[in-house]
């Protein structure tokens, strides 16, 4: 009788079942989409430009601010320029608008009265004097008196600021009453909506 040679069964990959490394990369991608979305990192921060100083100062703090600053470019104007007056009454000037920009807003009225104070101070290196105290005295009082046109104009520089930074104030407080009045309703407190009756909620 003749013998059947049989063949040991030969592995033959199906087409349909995925290549070991493709259902690896496959599996990969499933817990890729499966998973949560992973988190791109959050971008900087842009750098902000540079802002010029702005501080807040007191009554007190504006007064001994324009006065050491007057006293200091007095100084200075004598150095350099011999003690010119009209070198310390341009000097005044933006002295004068920076107090007035720098004072908080709650003393906004000490502004114009702190800056003639400091500019008489500041008048003290200035005013020579041979005769002692009463001689000081009457120099300064001789520089008030010629150097009035820059007293008045800083003076008036900084009344402006304050009557206008003062305006603003107001109109920003009366703007958010009215946003404040616009968004409360008219009955006087938050409406809360009816209650539902027993039928509506089963």
């Amino acid at each position: 009788m003749e013998q059947h040679r049989t063949r040991p069964p030969q592995y033959r990959p199906r087409r349909d079942a995925p290549l070991p490394a493709q259902a690896g990369r496959g599996a990969s991608v499933g817990v890729q989409k499966g998973g949560a979305p992973a988190r791109r990192p959050a971008p900087l921060p842009a750098r902000e430009g540079r802002r010029l100083p702005n501080p807040r100062l007191t009554g007190l703090g504006g007064g001994l601010f324009c006065g050491a600053s007057m006293f200091l470019l007095a100084c200075l104007d004598e150095l350099l320029f011999g003690a010119s007056p009209a070198v310390y009454g341009v000097l005044f000037l933006p002295v004068s608008a920076l107090t007035a920009l720098w004072v908080r807003r709650g003393d906004l009225v000490s502004a114009p009265v702190v800056v003639p104070i400091a500019f008489a101070f500041g008048l003290l290196p200035l005013a020579g004097g041979g005769g002692g105290l009463s001689g000081r005295l009457m120099e300064l009082v001789t520089a008030l008196a010629t150097q009035a046109g820059w007293l008045y104009g800083g003076t008036l520089i900084a009344g402006v600021i304050s009557t206008v930074r003062k305006a603003r104030q107001m109109t920003r407080r009366a703007a958010q009453r009215r946003s404040q009045a616009a968004g409360t309703p008219r009955g006087g407190g938050p409406t809360t909506p009816p209650a539902r009756s027993a039928g509506q909620l089963g």
